[in-house]
C-alpha cells in the first residue's frame, strides 16, 4: 500500500502518524507532501517541521518520504499531481489545517480532493488545539 499523506504542520503530521500507526507495515510506503505558499517564510518552516516528524514517528513503515512543495496555485491540485506521480493508493489528510488560530471547519483543500481525487481519500480526526 502506498500512502499519500498531505500536511501543512507538525500537529497535522501527528495525527496522521496517529492514523497510520494501526494500519501501515513494513510493505507499505508513506510519502509526506507539505505544500506551501512561495512567499510566506513562516509556513515554508512549519512544512519543513511538519515533514521532519514522520520518519521519527513511522519508524516501523517501510519507506517513508518526505516532499516540500511551493504553492503555485491549488494545495489540492499539487496533492493530486503527487499522489499520480507516486501511485499512491490512498490519500490521508486531516480537515483542516491544525493551525491554532484557523477555523476548525472543513477546509477548501479537503473539499476539493474529496470531490476530484480518482483515489480513496482518508480525512483523519484533525489535532485538538
Amino acid at each position: 500500500m502506498h500512502y499519500l499523506v498531505g500536511t501543512v504542520s507538525v500537529h497535522t503530521t501527528a495525527a496522521i502518524c496517529d492514523y497510520l500507526d494501526e494500519r501501515a507495515t513494513s510493505d507499505d510506503t508513506v510519502t509526506v507532501v507539505a505544500v506551501t505558499p512561495t512567499a510566506d517564510a513562516t509556513a515554508r518552516r512549519d512544512a519543513q517541521e511538519a515533514l521532519n516528524v514522520a520518519p521519527v514517528r513511522l519508524t516501523t513503515v517501510g519507506t517513508v518520504d518526505t516532499e516540500r512543495r511551493t504553492d503555485a496555485g491549488d494545495p489540492s491540485a499539487e496533492l493530486l499531481e503527487a499522489a499520480s506521480a507516486v501511485d499512491a493508493d490512498e490519500i490521508v489528510i486531516t480537515p483542516y489545517s491544525g493551525v491554532s488560530n484557523t477555523p476548525k471547519t472543513v477546509g477548501s483543500t479537503v473539499r476539493k480532493l474529496l470531490e476530484n481525487a480518482p483515489l480513496p481519500v482518508v480525512v483523519v480526526p484533525g489535532p485538538v488545539l
